[in-house]
C-alpha cells in the first residue's frame, strides 16, 4: 500500500489578490516570493511564515488605511 504524502499547510484563502503596494497577496498575507516557492518549502519554514501572517496582516491594514 502506497501512502500519499500529506498535503503541505498553507494560510491560501482562495482570495488571491496582490497589493502591489505592500508586495503581499490581500487574501492570506504571503508575498509573491513565498507563494511561488511555498509547495518547495519545508514544512517548518512554512509554519515559520505563517506565525507571522497576523501580524503582517494587521499591519498592511494600517498602511492601507492611513494614506
Amino acid at each position: 500500500m502506497t501512502r500519499l504524502a500529506p498535503k503541505p499547510s498553507s494560510p491560501c484563502t482562495k482570495l488571491c489578490i496582490l497589493d502591489e503596494r505592500l508586495g503581499l497577496c490581500e487574501g492570506c498575507g504571503r508575498t509573491r516570493d513565498e507563494i511561488a516557492l511555498w509547495g518547495s518549502m519545508p514544512e517548518a519554514q512554512r509554519r515559520a511564515i505563517m506565525a507571522t501572517l497576523p501580524d503582517r496582516m494587521r499591519a498592511a491594514l494600517r498602511q492601507r488605511v492611513t494614506p
